[in-house]
């Protein structure tokens, strides 16, 4: 159960909400629902959404209700929580090799279809066990490298070989390829996303044409993401999507050149807590633990006077540019830089409509790292 109160009740005015809070803009959440089920249809690739980054059940639905086919977590606890709450079709996609999250793991698939990756031959007993102690069979992704420099294996024969050993195995079965380009979401240029792309896109057919000469088929090849989820879903290569980002777009998205094409719609609310005569700066009850400052400050929300220069803790700093500071009391909306580990400091979203309150949300799998 969330250990916080909620910060504010349905009708009430977005004003009136308590500080620090996670603000949801429905209009601008929905919108974005809508385009990516739209940009996705026309391409064949299907959206399992990554719910790292909402970590709720409600929003998972949503996802699901405009087409997603289920969604990504990236710990076996998100997948416990969201299999809890109805959320049937769940990729870890990331490996796991500890037994005892190897045994939730498995222990999952008695209410959802499950997945999980695995990159080296090492891994497999440990997963073989967990699913015979289940007595399930447990579908395993081979993750490639595909240049983040990240986990996977390189393409392939050596992601062949393994994929050979899962669908040769009593208890696993092989169940596609991993192939995410993480650090390509953010490159800023729209022709060093493209470059990046290409590039994982001929990792993913060396290991397609690896895996037709073993005679073994490949059910999915899964990757993109909010930054280049264009490119993987019109390459023909990718068949899910694996986008997260794009129901919010943080301010860390919007600063690519051509960013995506989706509305900010995830703010933390915050309230000015100081604003000392003469100081030319205003202190807002929002610093790192608000708004984690991992790719950057926040930014003020259609307020381009405003820049947020520093944080501690608990207080972060305004400065005015070309314009009036805010005055005590006063409440405003930062986008924060890096929308996932913001999220999970939060137990609720505010969902706010029209500047009022509709709905309160609780963040399912808040502070699940296991």
């Amino acid at each position: 159960m969330p250990l916080q109160l909620p910060p504010a009740e349905p009708g009430m005015r977005e004003d009136e909400v308590d500080t620090p809070a996670l603000i949801l803009d429905l209009d601008a959440f929905e919108a974005n629902l809508d385009t990516m089920a739209q940009r996705l249809a026309p391409t064949g690739a299907r959206l399992r959404a990554h719910a790292k980054t909402h970590k709720s059940a409600v929003i998972a639905r949503l996802q699901m209700e405009r087409g997603a086919i289920g969604q990504c977590v990236q710990k076996v606890g998100e997948a416990e929580a969201l299999a809890r709450a109805g959320i049937d079709d769940l990729l870890v996609s990331n490996e796991v090799i500890a037994p005892q999250k190897l045994a939730r793991l498995a222990a999952l698939s008695r209410i959802a279809r499950i997945a999980v990756c695995a990159d080296d031959s090492a891994a497999l007993p440990a997963l073989e066990a967990a699913a015979e102690a289940a007595g399930i069979r447990l579908s395993v992704l081979v993750e490639i490298e595909v240049g983040a420099k990240r986990c996977g294996l390189e393409p392939g024969a050596p992601a062949g070989e393994l994929a050979a050993r899962i669908a040769s195995s009593k208890h696993l079965s092989f169940g596609g390829l991993q192939a995410y380009f993480g650090s390509a979401q953010h490159k800023r240029q729209p022709e060093e996303r493209r470059l990046a792309i290409a590039y994982a896109g001929t990792c993913v057919e060396r290991t397609l044409d690896d895996l037709r000469r073993r005679g073994l088929h490949c059910p999915i090849v899964g990757g993109g993401g909010t930054g280049t989820f264009a490119l993987e879903a019109a390459s023909g290569l990718w068949t899910e999507i694996q986008a997260g980002s794009y129901i919010f777009m943080d301010a860390d998205y919007a600063r690519n050149v051509e960013p995506p094409p989706f509305r900010h719609a995830l703010f933390v609310l915050a309230q000015v807590m100081s604003a000392p005569t003469g100081s030319g700066r205003a202190v807002v009850d929002a610093g790192h633990k608000a708004a984690p400052t991992d790719s950057g400050y926040p930014q003020v929300f259609e307020r381009p006077e405003l820049a947020y220069v520093g944080a501690s803790d608990e207080h972060g700093v305004l400065e005015a540019r070309d314009g009036p500071l805010p005055v005590l009391g006063e409440k405003l909306r930062l986008i924060p830089g890096h929308c996932d580990p913001t999220v999970d400091r939060y137990d609720w979203y505010v969902g706010v409509r029209k500047g009022r309150v509709e709905c309160l949300w609780p963040v399912t799998a808040r502070g699940l790292m296991v």
